[in-house]
C-alpha cells in the first residue's frame, strides 16, 4: 500500500486514541504487514471442503484441525490441485506448504499453498503408533484403571452413525437377549472431520446422564482413513476421563484403533458389544432355575440329615424311655429311705436303752435310794441360818434344833447329850 493513503497530519508510528483513532485501512495494513513477515509454514490438517470451479485459476480449500474445532481457508493454483494423484477428496489428511496471506479488501486471512502432499497410510499408521506409545506411557491403557460394566445396566448409551448397520446390530441383539433393556441412542458422524467433535459431545452428554450405566461407541469397520477419528487423541482422552464405563465396538480386526486400548471394554464387533453389555434372559432364567433346584436339593439334604440326627438321638435309652431311669431311681430312693428309717430307729432304741440304764444307775446311787434303804440325813442351822448336813457330833451342842430327812419326809428333833 502507498503511504499516500495515510492522513498527511499523522506521524508514522503514532499510537491511536479515542481522539485520534486509526482508520480501518491503517489497521488492515498493519495486520497485513505483520502477517506477511511470518514467511511460509508447513501445516497439517484434514480437508473438509474443496471448491474448484471450471474456468477459474484458483482453487479454494478448507483445512481443519482434526483435534480441535479450528479451520482455515487455503487457496492454491488450479494446476497444483490437478497435479495431485490420486485426486484429493474431502476428509483426506494433507500436509500443506503455504504462506499466510491477509486480504485487505475483505479483512480475511488465508493460506496461499504452493505444495500439497497427501498423508499416506504408512505415515498415518506411524503417527498412530507414536500416539499409542505416548498414551500408554501416561497410563491410559493400564488394566487397573479399566472399569467393569455393570451386570444389568439401567440404561445403555449408544453412539453410532444414523441408520447404520452397527446401530441395528447393537439394538437388535441386545433386545433379543434382554427385551427390557433401555437404550439412549445419539447419532453422530463416524468418519470425516466432524466425527471427533460430535462423538466427544455425545460422550459428554451420556456421561452426565445418571440413568446411563454404560456407553457403547460402535461402527461397523472401515478403512484406516475412515477409522482415523477413533485413534484421535482428543477422543481417546475424553474416553479416559469419562466417569461411565465405555465399550469400544469398532469392528475392525486387522488394525486396532486407539479407542480399543483406552476403552474399559473392547469388543470385536457391534454384535459382540450387544452380547457383552446385557445378559441373556434365557441363560439367566435357566441359571436361576438351576440355582433354585440346587438350593432345593441342598435344603432337602440338610433336612434329611437333621432328621437322621434326631432319630439317632431319640433312639438313645435316655430319650427312648425317659421315665424308666426315674422309676428305677425312685425304687432306690425308697429302699434307702427305709434303710435310713430302720437305722435311725435302731439307733434311737439303743440310745433309749443306754439312757434307761444310766438313769437306773443314777437312781440307785442317789440319796433317795439311800434313804429308802433306812438311812436318814440330819441337818442343822449354822450361825448364818443356813442348813448344813451334820457330819460330826462335835458340830452341835445340846439343845440344837435338828432336821431329820427320811425317805418319805422330814422331822425335827433336839440334840441331847451325845454318846461315844
Amino acid at each position: 500500500m502507498s503511504s499516500e493513503t495515510e492522513p498527511a497530519t499523522r506521524p508514522s508510528g503514532q499510537a491511536s486514541s479515542a481522539e485520534s483513532p486509526w482508520p480501518v485501512r491503517t489497521v488492515a495494513r498493519k495486520i497485513a504487514d505483520w502477517i506477511h513477515r511470518l514467511g511460509s509454514v508447513w501445516v497439517e490438517g484434514q480437508i473438509t471442503q474443496i471448491s474448484a470451479r471450471p474456468g477459474t485459476s484458483t482453487a479454494f480449500l478448507t483445512l481443519r484441525d482434526p483435534a480441535a474445532d479450528v479451520s482455515m481457508s487455503v487457496t492454491c493454483p488450479m494446476r497444483l490441485l490437478r497435479s495431485i494423484d490420486p485426486p484429493l477428496r474431502e476428509g483426506a489428511s494433507v500436509v500443506v506448504h503455504a504462506k499466510p496471506t491477509f486480504f485487505l479488501g475483505r479483512g480475511t486471512l488465508s493460506l496461499r499453498a504452493n505444495e500439497i502432499r497427501a498423508v499416506g497410510i504408512g505415515e498415518l499408521l506411524a503417527r498412530i503408533e507414536r500416539l499409542r506409545k505416548l498414551l500408554a506411557a501416561e497410563g491410559l491403557f493400564a488394566p487397573e484403571r479399566k472399569r467393569k460394566p455393570p451386570f444389568l445396566p439401567r440404561g445403555v448409551g449408544l453412539i453410532t452413525g444414523r441408520a447404520s448397520a452397527a446401530e441395528h446390530d447393537v439394538l437388535a441383539n441386545a433386545q433379543a437377549r434382554w427385551p427390557a433393556v433401555r437404550f439412549q441412542v445419539l447419532n453422530t458422524a463416524v468418519q470425516g472431520v466432524n466425527a471427533v467433535p460430535q462423538i466427544v459431545r455425545a460422550l459428554s452428554t451420556l456421561d452426565a446422564d445418571p440413568d446411563i450405566d454404560v456407553i457403547v461407541i460402535a461402527r461397523g469397520g472401515g478403512s484406516v482413513e475412515d477409522l482415523l477419528p477413533f485413534s484421535d487423541e482428543t477422543l481417546c482422552r475424553a474416553v479416559a476421563a469419562a466417569g461411565t464405563p465405555v465399550v469400544s465396538a469398532i469392528g475392525h480386526e486387522p488394525d486396532s484403533p486407539l479407542l480399543d486400548n483406552v476403552a474399559d471394554l473392547r469388543c470385536s464387533t457391534p454384535t459382540d458389544a450387544a452380547k457383552r453389555v446385557v445378559p441373556d434372559v434365557r441363560e439367566e432364567t435357566a441359571r436361576v432355575h438351576q440355582m433354585r433346584d440346587r438350593g432345593r436339593r441342598a435344603l432337602h439334604g440338610w433336612v434329611d440329615n437333621q432328621r437322621r440326627l434326631l432319630d439317632q438321638l431319640r433312639s438313645r435309652p435316655s430319650l427312648a424311655d425317659p421315665l424308666g431311669p426315674i422309676a428305677r431311681r425312685a425304687d432306690e430312693v425308697e429302699l434307702n429311705v427305709e434303710r435310713s428309717r430302720r437305722a435311725i430307729l435302731t439307733t434311737l432304741s439303743q440310745e433309749q436303752s443306754a439312757l434307761a440304764s444310766a438313769r437306773a444307775r443314777l437312781t440307785s446311787l442317789g440319796p433317795s435310794a439311800t434313804l429308802e434303804r433306812g438311812y436318814s440325813v440330819v441337818q442343822f442351822s449354822d450361825d448364818e441360818g443356813n442348813l448344813r448336813v451334820l457330819r460330826s457330833v462335835s458340830e452341835i451342842a445340846d439343845g440344837t434344833a435338828l432336821r431329820v430327812r427320811v425317805a418319805d419326809g422330814a422331822i425335827t428333833a433336839t440334840a441331847r447329850a451325845h454318846e461315844e
